[in-house]
């Protein structure tokens, strides 16, 4: 993150000293004081200016709908009704909702890519490798939510004794699936690629399961012996958990959405106390990167 002084923030924004500080005097404009010197995150002023942005009669600025698509998850679902940002939910999966964010049919998305690096080891930021690399978000902007804990979702007390994926593969455990373009199904491609196999190596349920917690029912009622979910939908569910990986789980939106007022609602809600305090009620979350900007096109 790249932090600008008050001289230097007043030539990049073409403005006197005199009048930057006004802004500051009055909190019109994004800044934080440190050790009694004022500096403004660049990426922040690039949201502000365009925050204000003012088109000819006749040029439509297309507002999406207040929905965050993408990814389902425990936490921030309770975060969209406690905030009060007034945002509704439609959890199709991480590639899905990138999709209908390039079409402006959501204002925000819910997003954990998992992809392999050139050493063939997990990298290290698909997210924003998903967002740059996405056609027509020139815009984008990802700001972290919180990092979660993926693993195998299993019957309590673990019956089958499984340890990880090699365990589920060498004793053909039945394996609930979910919908391609998701993050835990990206996830579960990536660590069978690792291991030399496919999905057509697991002995898996052929009718994938929407989200996580979808997911945890078909092995609580014994339909499957395992699933790759978060460790807060196995507890949810009161199932044994083997933790893989820890990823992070972030908010992708446009630039013009994040200055948005439902937008800034969730925003504000990521800092306070009870985000962090749900989080270790969920348990598997470390909520303390929420709010941070991770990436600005």
């Amino acid at each position: 993150m790249e932090f600008l002084t008050t001289s230097e923030a007043a030539d990049y924004l073409r403005l006197g000293e005199r009048k930057l500080y006004e802004l500051v005097t009055t909190g019109a404009i994004p800044c934080s004081k440190v050790t009694g010197k004022w500096l403004f995150p660049r990426h922040e002023l690039d949201l502000w200016v365009l925050s204000g942005l003012a088109r000819p009669a006749g040029m439509l600025a297309t507002e999406p709908p207040p929905v965050m698509g993408g990814s389902q998850d425990e936490l921030l679902d309770w975060s969209l009704r406690e905030s009060g940002s007034g945002l509704g939910s439609m959890s199709e999966g991480s590639a899905r909702g990138l999709e209908r964010l390039q079409r402006d049919e959501v204002t925000a998305v819910a997003v954990h890519f998992h992809s392999l690096d050139a050493a063939g080891n997990l990298a290290s930021d698909a997210n924003v490798t998903a967002l740059r690399d996405a056609p027509g978000l020139h815009d984008a902007l990802l700001v972290a939510f919180a990092r979660r804990e993926q693993g195998l979702v299993l019957p309590p007390g673990n019956p089958k004794r499984l340890r990880g994926l090699a365990d589920v593969l060498a004793l053909g455990a039945r394996m609930a699936m979910r919908q391609q373009g998701t993050g835990a199904q990206m996830l579960l491609d990536v660590l069978l690629k690792r291991a030399d196999a496919t999905t057509r190596d697991l002995r898996r349920l052929e009718t994938p399961a929407l989200t996580g917690p979808d997911l945890a029912e078909m092995v609580r009622a014994g339909q499957a012996d395992c699933g790759v979910a978060t460790r807060a939908a196995a507890r949810s569910a009161g199932l044994d958990f083997v933790p893989l990986v820890w990823e992070n789980f972030d908010l992708a939106m446009r630039q013009r959405s994040y200055f948005r007022p439902t937008t800034q609602a969730l925003i504000r809600f990521l800092s306070e106390r009870r985000l962090r305090q749900r989080a270790e009620e969920l348990t598997g979350y470390d909520p303390s990167p929420a709010g941070q900007i991770r990436f600005a096109a």
